[in-house]
């Protein structure tokens, strides 16, 4: 399998800095140098074998090779039609259908995006495992992106927790909202005596959703969400708060009639990749449950 190679030619202002110096501006960990020095991982220096102590002059050819990693033990690949809307050698867009999970639980220990991702990395001679940098619940659809190492995960998860990932979801929700757009600031935390629910309570972590109507009728309105913060079930608490529950969103007070599950989906997802260096934004059409709603209200 390959391993994951990160590349570049020094330039002349950091002529005389060592590789290790070099390498913590990239944002290449001390732990990530053990690793790649104990665990099968090497440092190039135009085409040798050096130590992080070697001197850089300008033009250097300098790589590093991270070592391979090995799949999750506790996951089984399995073969899934995977919608892939971008991949590249750090990490893949995916658009997920609904009512499948992320990742393996108890009560889905199969039939989840980390067993089919494992399953298409295998067939494809990727030495990763599975690192998901945002997570879908089960029923909601639409774009999630992954990294293919713990690197790239690493770098994205950082800037996750920044906020500069921008995530947009679409959602119908019950009732006709009386502001085309409003911003809900409510702090969320988890729910007396319940390990799944949500809710909206003081001493809960901070929480903020932006939302604005696109369509509405009597009964049920369409809407855009972005969020500033990524609480667990933001979305579908913080809409129910304040009165307007997700269609087919049970758990939290919405009606089935019209569809098995919450109408939430992942539409847009952009962020700058940080090692490509250049903006990219991902967009997924509305998928066809939802749409059905739409045509029938």
């Amino acid at each position: 399998m390959d391993a994951f190679l990160l590349s570049w030619t020094v330039p002349s202002e950091d002529e005389g800095k060592t590789i290790k110096d070099y390498l913590k501006e990239k944002k290449i960990s001390k732990r990530a140098l053990t690793d790649i020095k104990f665990a099968g991982g090497s440092i190039l220096l135009n085409g040798e074998h050096a130590t992080v102590r070697a001197s850089l002059s300008a033009g250097d050819d300098l790589k590093v090779m991270f070592p391979p990693e090995e799949p999750s033990p506790g996951i089984v690949p399995e073969k899934m039609d995977l919608d892939i809307v971008y991949e590249d050698e750090w990490c893949l867009v995916i658009n997920k259908p609904p009512f499948v999970p992320t990742i393996p639980s108890r009560e889905h220990p199969g039939g989840t995006l980390a067993n089919g991702l494992l399953d298409y990395y295998r067939e494809n001679g990727i030495a990763a495992t599975i690192h998901a940098v945002n997570r879908l619940d089960k029923d909601t659809s639409g774009l999630m992106l992954v990294a293919k190492h713990r690197f790239a995960h690493s770098l994205f998860s950082s800037m996750q927790k920044q906020g500069s990932i921008k995530r947009t979801y679409a959602a119908l929700v019950e009732g006709a909202l009386t502001e085309e757009n409003g911003t809900i600031d409510a702090p969320i935390g988890r729910k007396e005596e319940s390990i799944i629910e949500r809710t909206v309570r003081e001493d809960g972590q901070q929480a903020v959703t932006h939302y604005q109507v696109l369509s509405s009728a009597e009964k049920y309105t369409l809407v855009t969400l972005r969020l500033e913060t990524g609480r667990t079930h933001q979305i579908r608490v913080h809409m129910a708060y304040v009165g307007h529950p997700l269609c087919g969103d049970s758990l939290y007070g919405g009606s089935r009639d019209l569809i098995r599950r919450q109408a939430l989906h992942s539409r847009a997802l952009s962020f700058f990749h940080p090692l490509l260096e250049k903006e990219m934004t991902f967009e997924a059409e509305i998928p066809a449950d939802m749409q059905a709603v739409l045509k029938s209200i």
